[in-house]
């Protein structure tokens, strides 16, 4: 068992807008189940005791008593006497594979493999041999494939040399690797608010304190200049707080599908090198457009080439080919990769070559699957976003034109309960406050449109029963367990 304790104090952070209709013991067990399915609270993480979080929440202490009778008896808390209370995951091995028991997963906004992955992984096999003869372990990635990234980036109208790139195991490797040589214990760090979780937990991993930005998808009173990212927050946090990292997704942000117009990507790039910031630049969406209109280069490209050291790009082929091709990579000056590779053996030894081989013959072929993906993710969204409308009227869909969510505002604080209800019904996704840093975002729901449209229905007439149900019942007591990708 380990040692790691939660204070009163960040429960009460973690909780968020936990309080509603129901019970306050039964609002409190669902909110405390809900953190640890979402991974928000580890298991075998110690909870306040009871004293403690009473006084902290100014509840009584049979109130909490309460909740956590509750949390044990199903399942999720293990209380042992002298030592505390500690949370449990029943049954998760089960729950955790949903194609097991026929749960829809929306936890995941990824597409079904590219039909031309089978016979690009036949072509590369046939190349293997001419590899066999050396380790196989390698840190920084083949000769060709790193060209091939560097090409790609070089027609995106951000010339790149293959000494620039460095192969990872998928875009999350990528800035868990940069977090770990970057951030140190208690540095501060730019982040957006809502964010990719993986991310923000890489980071916080690493140490660091956060200094969030927002980055809203419906505006405010219906002003375009209104969306995307609170500019003169961002800038503000760049020149007085001097962060030492800013990890940023400014194409097709995850979950708010927003792109970042490249004139605001000057600014922002200039601020952060006059504040010696380096931004990581989380470019997995990049190339997922559908209808966006203007030019978007990269956002290293932005950047005055006196401060490009001060941008680091991470790109990989998991949202675009297929998440199981677990091949990412890292765009940074030559020092800072040298950096990496000596960093990484004390977690993985290397990329596997077969895999590298594959993606080095796909990358040729990009344009065609950029291609098809358009037209899929097209049809998806505007089923989505269809049957979104003539189902719940009273939410707020933003028409994005990229990426491969939906950031719905559902116009009350259920997020968290719509997700537990969904879940009971057999379908995954992750609550709103998933995507947050401190348990915001209760009004909101991310929902993909890269599922086939039959599944789409299947979720959508789901959400209806699952939302009709909490109208009813706002606090039913259901079961929830998502990843998100």
């Amino acid at each position: 068992m380990t040692e790691n304790h939660l204070s009163a104090r960040a429960l009460e952070t973690l909780l968020g807008q936990w309080r509603g209709g129901a019970s306050s013991y039964i609002a409190l067990s669902n909110r405390i189940r809900l953190l640890a399915l979402d991974g928000r609270i580890p298991t075998d993480t110690r909870l306040p005791a009871e004293r403690d979080l009473s006084v902290r929440l100014g509840l009584s202490r049979t109130t909490i008593t309460a909740a956590y009778r509750q949390l044990r008896d199903a399942g999720y808390l293990s209380s042992v006497r002298g030592s505390g209370s500690f949370v449990r995951l029943p049954g998760a091995t089960a729950v955790a594979t949903p194609e097991a028991d026929g749960v829809l997963d929306f936890s995941k906004a990824t597409m079904p493999a590219w039909p031309g992955l089978a016979d690009a992984a036949v072509h590369a096999a046939a190349e293997l041999p001419r590899y066999l003869g050396d380790s196989g372990f390698d840190h920084v990635g083949i000769p060709e494939l790193r060209a091939a990234v560097a090409d790609r980036y070089a027609a995106r109208g951000l010339p790149t040399a293959p000494e620039q790139i460095m192969v990872t195991l998928g875009a999350q490797h990528a800035i868990a690797l940069l977090a770990r040589v970057l951030v140190g214990r208690g540095d501060r760090v730019l982040i957006e608010t809502p964010t990719y979780p993986h991310a923000a937990d890489a980071l916080r991993a690493a140490g660091a304190r956060f200094a969030a930005v927002s980055v809203s998808a419906d505006g405010r009173n219906d002003d375009p200049a209104s969306h995307g990212w609170d500019e003169a927050t961002l800038l503000q946090i760049l020149r007085r707080s001097n962060p030492v990292v800013g990890y940023l997704m400014p194409d097709f942000h995850n979950p708010t599908a927003q792109s970042m117009p490249t004139e605001q990507r000057e600014r922002v790039a200039a601020a952060a090198a006059d504040s010696c910031t380096t931004l990581i630049i989380d470019e997995t969406m990049a190339e997922l457009t559908i209808d966006r209109a203007g030019v978007f280069p990269p956002f290293a490209a932005c950047a005055d080439p006196r401060s490009a050291p001060q941008v680091v790009s991470v790109g990989s082929v998991g949202k675009t080919v297929w998440g199981g091709i677990r091949i990412g990579w890292v765009r940074a000056e030559p020092t800072l990769i040298h950096k990496l590779v000596a960093a990484r053996s004390a977690n993985d030894l290397g990329t596997p070559i077969l895999e590298q081989l594959i993606v080095t013959r796909l990358l040729a072929e990009t344009p065609s699957i950029l291609a098809s993906r358009r037209e899929l993710l097209r049809a998806g969204r505007d089923h989505l976003e269809r049957r979104l409308a003539d189902t719940f009227p009273d939410w707020k869909v933003p028409h994005v034109d990229g990426g491969s969510t939906a950031w719905v505002n559902l116009g009350r604080p259920l997020s968290s309960q719509l997700a537990l209800a969904a879940r009971s019904r057999g379908l995954l996704v992750p609550a709103g406050p998933r995507f947050g840093l401190d348990g915001a975002f209760e009004r909101f729901v991310r929902l993909p449109f890269s599922h086939s449209i039959e599944e789409t229905d299947r979720a959508v007439d789901t959400l209806k029963d699952a939302w009709g149900s909490l109208l009813r019942h706002p606090f039913a007591d259901t079961g929830y367990l998502a990843e998100v990708v």
